[in-house]
Order: structure tokens, then sequence, then C-alpha cells
């Protein structure tokens, strides 16, 4: 029977947690020392699981901001070397996870999927003899270990009598990466070259299906718990009924915390941290637009308050702003102004009667700091 841990919280305190568990603040009193953050890129994705990267110059900060010392290059190079990979384990959202992940998960979610976007591929003219035909030629173009970019791609699909147009092209890409025959692999500027899997990846693990859920789920709750299971749910899209059978293979080791009337799980490690006081009280950070502080869950009201959703994602459009979190709590949006030594980072706080304190003023300036200094290394 998993630990149940009954103490008194509230929304602050929860949402420390989740900083703690993200490793957006530290576990201990100090900041441990990071002698290569290169190799802390990979292991933070690796810790995290899957990190929203849909937007790319979002999901390389999103990394940085956990990693102390790390530089925007360190991130790239991650990328370039193959050590992280950016693809669509779930959702059909681009993620960034671990390589040797990567093929369970895409085993897990790309039937449900497929299934989902049928009618859209039925629309399309996207039959199943045009993506055997297309990645036969995709891989020879690859082959070697050769890259290419998207449009050489579609001009390869093109010749072989595929059209690309109308999001036929996107579809067909996103399928032959869905079902591990390309990846996304180095990055041509700000562009992501796609490469032969099984060349890129040459170790990826195989599970079989409930042990890969279970893997997924507890490694879920230790990196953004306290969460609950339909949050995981969420996430995965992975059915709640897999889910629930999933997680009593693996609640012995997680701790069931109760917050007002919900049932949240989360690591003993970072349970833990109730009996000493949760850290971060006076954190202030400056994330990313998608960060998994707010997407990944499906209730984010813990870290977001309801009358301040929209003020995140206007409209809801999708498009979610880079947000000011201080003590656990979003607090406002963030943007750049300016380029080179004349950036500047603007916050714009939803309470503008309630301006930050002198030690709050001076942390969020150690963060927009610490973010322009990412940019420059």
């Amino acid at each position: 029977m998993a630990s149940r841990v009954g103490t008194r919280l509230d929304r602050q305190s929860m949402g420390r947690l989740r900083l703690a568990s993200q490793r957006l603040v530290p576990m201990q009193a100090a900041p441990p020392v990071v002698p290569d953050a290169a190799a802390s890129v990979a292991g933070t994705v690796r810790w995290m699981t899957a990190m929203q990267a849909q937007d790319l110059q979002a999901a390389l900060w999103a990394v940085g901001v956990r990693v102390p010392g790390a530089g925007l290059q360190d991130v790239r190079s991650a990328l370039d070397s193959g050590a992280v990979v950016r693809s669509w384990p779930m959702r059909g959202t681009l993620h960034l996870v671990a390589p040797e992940d990567l093929h369970w998960m895409l085993d897990l979610t790309a039937a449900r999927l497929t299934k989902s976007i049928a009618a859209r591929h039925h629309e399309l003219g996207i039959t199943w003899a045009d993506i055997e035909k297309t990645r036969d030629v995709a891989l020879e173009r690859v082959a070697g270990g050769g890259a290419a970019r998207r449009a050489e791609l579609f001009t390869v699909f093109e010749a072989a009598g595929q059209p690309t147009t109308g999001q036929r092209g996107i579809h067909i890409l996103g399928t032959l990466c869905r079902h591990g025959w390309l990846v996304q692999g180095p990055l041509a500027g700000n562009q992501q070259l796609l490469v032969d899997f099984a060349s890129w990846i040459p170790v990826s693990r195989k599970l079989e299906r409930q042990e890969a859920i279970a893997e997924f789920l507890l490694r879920y709750f230790r990196s953004h718990g306290p969460a609950t299971v339909r949050d995981f749910a969420w996430w995965t899209q992975i059915p709640l009924r897999e889910v629930r059978a999933a997680l009593e293979d693996v609640k012995e080791e997680l701790v069931e915390l109760e917050f007002e009337g919900t049932s949240y799980w989360l690591s003993p490690a970072t349970a833990s941290l109730l009996d000493g006081g949760v850290p971060g009280q006076r954190s202030v950070l400056l994330l990313p637009g998608f960060d998994e502080f707010v997407l990944g869950y499906t209730d984010r009201s813990l870290v977001l308050a309801p009358e301040h959703a929209n003020k995140i994602v206007p409209g809801g459009n999708g498009v979610f702003k880079k947000t000011v979190v201080a003590g656990g709590e979003v607090i406002g949006t963030w943007a750049v102004t300016g380029k080179g030594p004349r950036a500047a980072v603007v916050p714009e706080l939803f309470d503008e009667n309630r301006p930050p304190g002198v030690a709050a003023q001076a942390a969020l300036a150690r963060s927009a700091e610490r973010y322009l200094k990412f940019l420059d290394h």
C-alpha cells in the first residue's frame, strides 16, 4: 500500500512541490554543482520523461532553465548529437525525449493517434500504400547516414507521384516518424533535418504494453508530481482504465497525497520535502511558453488561477505565452524587447495593484539575467 501523506497544504505548496519535482528549484538548500552542463541537458530530458517542444525556441529554454550553467549551444548540441530527440511521442505534439525511450513511447501511442486522424487522411487521399511508397523513397534519400530538409523530402515525394500540398506532405512525414522510420535529427538553423530512425537511434528499448505504461506512469509522477491519474491519462492519451491498472503495479514506489478531496501521486523524495519545508517559496522564474509546469497537466488550477488562464493563451488560440512563476504560482507573463546587448525582459503581471517586493524584484532580475546569459552561450 502506498504511503498516504496527511498534512495541511495550500495551492502554493503544491505548486512548489511541482517546481521541485520538475527540477525548477533544487531539492537541497544549495544548488548542486554541475560539472558538465551539456551532459546534464540529456539527463534532464531523461528525468522529465517528455517535454513539450512544438515551439523549438521555447523548448530549448525549457531545458536550459532546469540545468544550472547551461547555455543555448549546450541544448542545441544535444539535439545535433542525438543525445536528445524531438518527435511526436504522444498527442500528436512534438516533445523532447531521451532517444532510448522514443520507440516504446511510439509503440504505445501511435496506433491511437493514427485512428484519430484517419478521417483527415481519407480527406487528403493518403492510403497505406502511399505511406509505404513514401517510406521507401525517404529512406533511400537519407540512406548511409544522410539527412534531408522537409522541403527536400517533399520534392522526393512529388517525384514519386505523391502530392504534398494541402498538408498532405506534413501528414505523410508525421506518419513516417510515428512509425519509427524517420526521426528529426540535427539542426540546420532553426529547422531540424530528417534522418533514418534506425541509424540515428541505434539503441532503442522495447517494452511490452503493460510494462511500458507502468514505466511511463512512474516516471511521470516522479518528474511531474504531485499529479493525478487523470493528468497522466490526458498527457499521454492512454485510456484511463489502462492507467489505473498500471498504477497498481507502481503505487508502492510512490506516495499518495490527498488535497481538497483529490488523490495526487508523487515520489517519496519530493514528498519528503513536506517534513522540512517545501523549497522555492521566494523563487521567481521566467518559464517559456508551453512549459511542462503549466501544460503537463489537464488541471492547471493548482498553479494558475482560472480567472487568469485566458491571459497565458489569449482566446484559447493554442499559443501559450511565457510565464512568470513566483513561489509556485503563475503570476504573469513576460516578453523580450530589443536584441543583443539591448535585449531586456519585460514582465506583465496579472495584478498590477500588487507589485513585487524588493526581494521578489531582485529574484526576477536574476532570472532575467540568467535567461539573457543562456541566449549568449
